[in-house]
């Protein structure tokens, strides 16, 4: 018999960040093989130890309750307060989703002053003290608001009345680096003695009252480690700014690091504008974060039945948003103009499709060649010259690809050795007409491209309209100093940039009014960002917003603006967000002059085939 001493179950944090080890005492090795059959995610490499996923283990943990020798049972400490949170989450979800229970304790949006405490010197909107007060409501929170609405100011009051109250004491900020400046500021326009915040850097300060850090720096083990002891430390908050950048979950480098730092927290808060830029399967994921174990399971069940304007009745209450109809913007008119491309190029593009269908018919299950594949296809679709030099090391990784070899004597061979290195793409010569007139009425006009040597060619061609450029390669210094001469210069009609540089964290609104996208890809959260960058809160209601979408007929442009389409009506009709619907809906005009997933996969196959055939 296994000594009173020694536990009979042992409980804890396995290799992987998403999965927890149960190692069976001396003589209970046979109950762990009969436990294991509960749990469908459970692997036993090694007698009497098993391996299981913490979602499955927290969501079942009523079979633990057949365990033989329950009083014996050692739990990882960190691990146990996130099972017993998790329970706890389980009854207030089901509360929160059920509508005939009226027992549930809401904070009204009338008690926020009192719950922030004297402290709190800001002035709240009211759209934001209601969201402040459903966030407060919950054990744990995700604001779904739009750009503009203020998110930073609304989770930084959150954590003061948790901090109040004597719940938390630290703050732990996950952002991009465009967040830092927003965050500082809040801090001390906020409170009358600002929180002690730093960016974190090798050396912390073990008195700071918040950290601050980016994604990026999630990728060493010896960060997040680090930062797992910093939340462990003391009761500490956790909160996700730009929470979309780990919709991966455990598949990615960012989502494995926050899954891992979660347990760490009391309180976990995360703020994005677009939770489900590619579908259900991102919002499970983040609500996997938030509410580990029942989090991912009602979102689950609540859209399986496919009625989406049902799921979004059901989810709800387990998130806030505020939308742009609710700021009161004034209305975006959107539009997408169809470019015809020159025989020569229309040649070029059906020569590349006809060379990597086949390839792409074995490669379904490879995203990485098929990636690569798609940047080719936007490549052709925007500039065949592009294929004859690849990308630059400033795009993002998965976008850089080499120059295209192509062999001697194929047909694609020599339609590049045709193709004149003066000729003019049509999309370029698109923009270079809507600046022109946009300059003509003094509007200045923002530029989108994925690629930087459209950005470089762009720079050259409009040139009498003294651009400013900001892309990956931009040093820092010179990236804020082009994005104030764009904003204060006279000359300067134009700002050329990419999504994934200036996507998210900048506001040009009272400076800019015209956006043109010379090329998209399928990352819809990424194309929801970058519109915020000139329709955010604080626009008069006079105010003329105008997007203009560039697609070379014919093209994988088409596939992407389909697939965009579906991906922000879904975006919508969950969030139950009309506006997010509209900007699906873009309006075809006669011209004027990545993120890949399974249902993306299938679009550009069926365009492959279509267009090989």
């Amino acid at each position: 018999m296994t000594p009173a001493s020694s536990p009979s179950l042992e409980i804890g944090f396995g290799d992987g960040v998403t999965k927890a080890r149960l190692r069976a005492g001396a003589g209970y090795e046979g109950d762990l093989r009969r436990l294991a059959l509960r749990f469908r995610s459970s692997v036993q490499r090694l007698t009497g130890t098993m391996e299981v996923e913490i979602d499955d283990l927290l969501t079942n943990l009523a079979a633990l309750g057949t365990w033989p020798a329950p009083a014996s049972v050692a739990w990882d400490p960190q691990l146990a307060r996130l099972a017993t949170d998790s329970a706890h989450d389980a009854q207030a979800v089901a509360r929160q989703l059920d509508p005939a229970d009226d027992s549930t304790s809401a904070v009204g949006p009338e008690q926020i002053g009192e719950l922030l405490g004297p402290a709190w010197t800001a002035d709240l909107t009211a759209f934001q003290r209601r969201d402040i007060a459903k966030l407060l409501s919950l054990r744990h929170g995700a604001n779904f608001s739009v750009p503009g609405a203020g998110k930073t100011r609304v989770g930084l009051a959150v954590f003061q009345a948790l901090r109040h109250r004597g719940s938390v004491e630290r703050l732990l900020i996950i952002g991009p680096k465009s967040c830092y400046e927003s965050w500082l500021y809040e801090n001390s326009a906020c409170l009358d003695e600002p929180l002690r915040m730093e960016v974190f850097s090798r050396n912390v300060d073990p008195s700071a009252d918040s950290l601050v850090v980016n994604y990026e720096s999630l990728k060493t083990e010896a960060t997040v480690t680090q930062l797992g002891q910093w939340l462990a430390a003391r009761p500490s908050m956790l909160l996700l700014d730009e929470a979309h950048r780990m919709k991966l979950g455990a598949d990615g480098t960012y989502g494995s690091a926050c899954l891992a730092l979660g347990p760490r927290s009391r309180h976990r808060l995360i703020l994005t504008g677009t939770p489900a830029p590619n579908g259900v399967k991102d919002l499970e994921n983040l609500f996997g974060f938030v509410w580990p174990g029942h989090g991912r399971q009602k979102v689950t069940q609540a859209v399986a039945g496919g009625d989406l304007a049902k799921a979004s009745q059901v989810l709800r209450p387990l998130f806030t948003r505020t939308t742009k109809d609710e700021l009161g913007l004034p209305p975006v008119a959107t539009r997408l103009v169809p470019v015809e491309m020159p025989p020569l190029h229309h040649e070029v593009y059906e020569a590349l499709i006809g060379r990597f269908s086949a390839r792409a018919a074995g490669s379904e299950s490879d995203f990485q060649t098929l990636g690569k594949i798609i940047v080719y296809m936007l490549m052709a679709a925007t500039s065949p010259a592009l294929l004859a030099v690849g990308t630059t090391r400033h795009e993002p990784l998965s976008y850089q690809v080499p120059p295209l070899a192509i062999p001697d004597g194929t047909p694609l061979y020599e339609l590049m050795r045709d193709l004149p290195s003066y000729e003019m793409s049509p999309k370029y010569r698109e923009v270079l007409a809507i600046v022109n007139e946009n300059a003509r009425r003094g509007r200045k006009t923002l530029v989108w491209s994925t690629f930087i040597r459209s950005l470089n060619t762009l720079d050259r061609i409009l040139r009498e309209f003294s651009p400013a450029m900001v892309h990956g390669g931009t040093q820092d210094s010179d990236r804020q100093a082009e994005i104030d001469r764009f904003r204060n210069d006279p000359d300067c009609m134009v700002l050329l940039s990419n999504p994934a540089t200036l996507g998210e964290g900048i506001s040009l609104h009272h400076h800019c009014h015209d956006a043109v996208y010379v090329d998209r890809d399928f990352a819809a959260g990424r194309f929801l960002q970058s519109l915020d960058r000139i329709h955010r809160l604080g626009l008069a209601q006079e105010t003329e917003t105008r997007i203009t979408v560039l697609a070379s007929e014919g093209t994988i442009d088409e596939v992407v603006a389909q697939r965009l389409n579906d991906k922000l009506q879904f975006m919508g009709r969950i969030l139950d967000d009309p506006t997010v619907q509209q900007l699906a809906d873009l309006d075809e005009e006669p011209a004027v002059g990545g993120g890949l997933d399974q249902r993306d996969l299938q679009a550009l196959m069926g365009h492959l085939r279509a267009r090989s055939a």
